[in-house]
């Protein structure tokens, strides 16, 4: 394994000092057993998901990274190839300190049947399953992503427990990495799952349900009277037999409806606990480091275990010394002179790579300001897209520095 390293001050791009985030103390650390990497969508949340959990495995921990949307190439990499909802090893990981690595990508669908199918009778579960309305709401409802991810979560701690308890290997993982799913706001992924939870066990499905003992034309006035206007509106845009499948799937599943809610909140009480990290992670762009600042207020707000921020994409340059305004003057010069065109070319260059920098260091002020106690590590923008295990070990290499 690494020798692991002590923590030590570290500079922004603000060129201050501030509180570095130690990646390597907290891969490192037995305690930590959840990294939930967060933050809003495109900011390179599954490639730092996948780098942590890459780095953690090859510093001797067993890890299983949990992702929801990886680019085709690094999925490849990863052994992904295809849409799986099983973790599997990742084969490339070196595993000389005695970690491994195996990795999944949510199946949104494929989670909530398997839902279903643990807590249903068989006959019920294949009439859930082929209900059309359970079809449309495990593949397309708002949430529901973001509530198996949090089911997928709470099934894979279950089973590591499980595994160490049976003193089976396979699958006795000590360390899970979740990729949150991309949503426009970061603050989805926590709200979300209760949304969704508390419609299916909230007044609307009650009332759909409770009818059902009724029967016959009692149970259509009781629905009708409570669906009323959205009943007929929802009707004409879905079809006729909308209120019909809907009334099925609620009879079906009646007995679960508790359930989901019950299993939200104890997901949510798992993010709580010691042991779990938050990290987020955010571009020096103004949408997304706002969206950091909410979820890192937020997380405060609900006493979640914040480790620290990823600043993702941060430019940097070669001649720091070099201002973009001399660097662009002296192009100029070079350009009047009539000559040395390839040397101001790349004065130009090196000045609009300032620019950039100076611009992500005075987004990166203003965040480190309004939370001065949140640990930082910045990662330089590459010029490619990270698409393999030595691109994700390049990643690791930077998070680690602090």
């Amino acid at each position: 394994m690494t020798e692991k390293r002590t923590a030590r001050p570290a500079k922004t791009s603000s060129g201050r000092r501030s509180a570095p985030l130690d990646v390597d103390a907290l891969l490192d650390d037995p305690a930590t057993r959840v990294i939930v990497c967060c933050g809003s969508g495109g900011v390179g949340k599954t490639t730092t998901a996948a780098a942590l959990g890459l780095r953690a495995a090859e510093r001797g921990r067993r890890v299983v990274v949990l992702t929801i949307d990886p680019a085709r190439r690094l999925a490849q990499s990863m052994g992904l190839v295809e849409l799986d909802n099983a973790p599997r090893p990742v084969k490339g990981a070196d595993t000389a300190a005695g970690g491994s690595l195996d990795a999944m990508m949510l199946d949104m669908k494929r989670t909530f049947d398997e839902v279903i199918e643990a807590h249903a009778t068989p006959e019920k579960a294949e009439q859930i399953l082929a209900n059309p309305f359970y079809q449309a709401l495990s593949s397309s409802f708002a949430g529901t992503q973001e509530y198996m991810a949090m089911e997928k979560l709470g099934q894979l701690r279950t089973r590591a427990e499980a595994a160490k308890a049976d003193g089976r290997t396979d699958e006795a993982w000590d360390l899970i990495v979740v990729d949150t799913p991309p949503s426009r706001s970061a603050l989805d992924f926590l709200d979300a799952p209760q949304r969704l939870g508390s419609f299916l066990d909230g007044r609307f499905i009650r009332i759909l349900s409770a009818p059902a003992k009724a029967g016959g034309r009692a149970y259509l006035k009781v629905v009708s009277f409570a669906v009323g206007t959205a009943g007929n509106v929802m009707t004409k845009i879905l079809g006729a037999g909308f209120l019909t499948d809907v009334q099925t799937f609620v009879s079906a599943l009646d007995t679960m409806f508790g359930g989901f809610r019950e299993r939200a909140d104890r997901t949510y009480r798992l993010l709580q606990a010691e042991g779990t990290a938050f990290v987020v992670v955010a571009a020096p762009e103004p949408d997304a480091l706002r969206e950091a600042s909410y979820f890192v207020e937020r997380l405060g707000a609900e006493r979640m275990p914040l480790a620290g921020l990823v600043l993702n994409r941060v430019h940097v340059a070669l001649a720091e010394d070099l201002s973009a305004d001399r660097a662009a003057a002296a192009a100029e010069d070079l350009d009047a002179a009539g000559g040395q065109a390839l040397t101001a070319g790349l004065l130009r260059v090196h000045a609009d790579r300032m620019r950039r920098r100076d611009r992500d260091r005075s987004l990166a002020v203003r965040f480190t300001s309004a939370h001065p106690t949140v640990p930082v590590v910045e990662v330089p923008a590459r010029a490619e897209d990270v698409h393999d295990l030595e691109g994700l070990r390049a990643v690791g290499a930077d998070l680690s520095k602090g």
